[in-house]
């Protein structure tokens, strides 16, 4: 069975310990011990299987505490026409200059029209059976920049063991991301709107999560991508976009692809490295930012300095308006031989001075063994990649996809599929779109008028005693 540790050096437990615990109590995040290195043979049983099934093999490399036939039912429960649509995940070839192959992977197909969906409504009853077996309930506290928030109050609402506290920051997101998550009535769900950017509600989640005693009192758990359950079932799309790709070229199996992901928190491009570290065959991660560009510095530099909210931009691609990006923590443990004290020094040095650095041999052997290399796009640039799509295409994307697309094609490689993350649907980003296209697309007859919805939003100071205040009166108790 394997075994998870925190990036610190603490903790041990199982998968289904690590779902409900979300930040581990050193502070760190969890990991599992070691990864399973998927062998061609058995890559080759799975390229033909559909998603529910490919996401049962896959999850079960980690959840090893479960039973296959468990997790199995919850994968052909969640991941359906009923919830996805036709295509769970889609993969369409798109051209926009001559010898690139370009393809999108569609992965927004879910409720709330972004990739979150994907992983958050396998969470949502993964909770369902791992509280209800064991008796107990859970509050989950996240923070969002715009979509985390929507796609995790759709998979909770109305779970009688879970209430959700949703952090978001004011006036930083679009009206119909605010407008999807500040709708729900549903008295599980407490959207919480406090003043600055996203680092700051993060930073409450961290701090009430640091909280051991109030932690465990309110048995508070996590939804963002600190929680090792998001970056489990995110690894598997990667693996089929791969597959569906390397058919559709026509290429034989064990032949790279690269992929280019928008990348906020890194916990979509570090599921593609995990499933690279799994043996799947990436050239390049491409990691795409937008004018909050402190990860593509690092990858240029070898410096990761955290902004301030003053620094951190209001941008056309909002739910990438990161400064403090979680997950690459994770990423730093693993690419540093799982050395924690090591990590432990640095994000020591991180809380002190809002930034650390590595050496130049330490950068060049990191992406080298990552595959990972990125690149930043601006307004002008995201707005030309729109209209590029369209008239190429006919196919409308969205700002963030935009910005994947954009960044992708500068590492673009002959005879290396380049496979772009659709990370949200551009009926979420209307002003853009009709900014760069002078029009938006038809919206589900669901969605139709959402923002004319009433909404139950509370706005709060910032303090962590008035939000540890607002959980202790809404908080579901064991």
């Amino acid at each position: 069975m394997i075994k998870y540790v925190s990036t610190r050096g603490g903790a041990s437990g199982t998968f289904t310990d690590t779902i409900l615990e979300g930040l581990a109590s050193d502070g760190g995040l969890l990991v599992p011990e070691k990864y399973e290195v998927i062998s061609e043979e058995r890559l080759s049983q799975w390229q033909n299987l559909p998603y529910p099934e490919l996401a049962c093999e896959i999850i079960s490399c980690f959840a090893t505490d479960l039973t296959k036939d468990k997790i199995r039912e919850i994968c052909h429960e969640v991941y359906t026409r009923a919830i996805f649509g036709d295509d769970i995940v889609s993969v369409k070839p798109i051209k926009l200059a001559p010898k690139e192959e370009l393809y999108i992977l569609g992965i927004s197909n879910g409720p709330t029209l972004a990739f979150k969906d994907m992983a958050m409504q396998f969470l949502g009853k993964l909770f369902d059976e791992i509280l209800n077996e064991r008796g107990i309930k859970l509050n989950i506290l996240g923070a969002t920049s715009g979509d985390t928030g929507g796609a995790a109050e759709y998979a909770m609402m109305g779970r009688s063991s879970v209430s959700v506290f949703m952090l978001s920051p004011k006036d930083r997101m679009s009206e119909f991301q605010k407008s999807q998550m500040y709708s729900i009535k549903e008295q599980n769900i407490h959207n919480i709107v406090v003043p600055g950017s996203f680092d700051n509600c993060q930073d409450l989640v961290k701090a009430v999560s640091n909280d051991l005693g109030f932690k465990d009192s309110y048995s508070i758990g996590s939804v963002n991508s600190i929680n090792w359950g998001r970056i489990t079932a995110q690894v598997v799309y990667y693996f089929f976009g791969y597959f569906k790709v390397i058919q559709k070229s026509k290429k034989k199996l064990m032949h790279p692809v690269s992929f280019s992901v928008p990348s906020g928190n890194f916990g979509n491009i570090l599921s593609g490295f995990v499933a690279k570290k799994m043996g799947l065959p990436i050239k390049n991660l491409v990691l795409a930012t937008n004018e909050n560009n402190v990860l593509d510095e690092f990858f240029k530099s070898g410096i990761y300095r955290v902004r301030n909210p003053k620094e951190t931009f209001v941008t056309s691609s909002p739910s990438m308006d990161i400064s403090k990006a979680s997950n690459f923590e994770r990423f730093i443990h693993e690419i540093f031989d799982r050395d924690s004290k090591y990590v432990s020094t640095l994000w020591a040095e991180l809380e002190k001075n809002n930034s650390f650095s590595i050496d130049a041999q330490s950068l060049a052997n990191l992406k080298r063994e990552s595959g990972i290399v990125s690149g930043a796009s601006r307004h002008v640039n995201r707005i030309n990649t729109i209209q590029r799509v369209y008239e190429s295409n006919q196919l409308v994307v969205d700002p963030h996809t935009a910005d994947g697309i954009y960044v992708g094609q500068r590492f673009v490689e002959d005879n290396i599929p380049m496979i772009c993350l659709e990370t949200a649907l551009p009926t979420k980003f209307e002003g853009t779109v009709r900014e760069a296209l002078g029009f938006v697309p038809e919206r589900r007859d669901s969605l139709k008028n959402i923002e004319d919805k009433d909404r139950r939003v509370y706005e709060m100071s910032g303090s962590l005693p008035d939000l540890k205040n607002f959980i202790i009166k809404n908080a579901k108790i064991n």
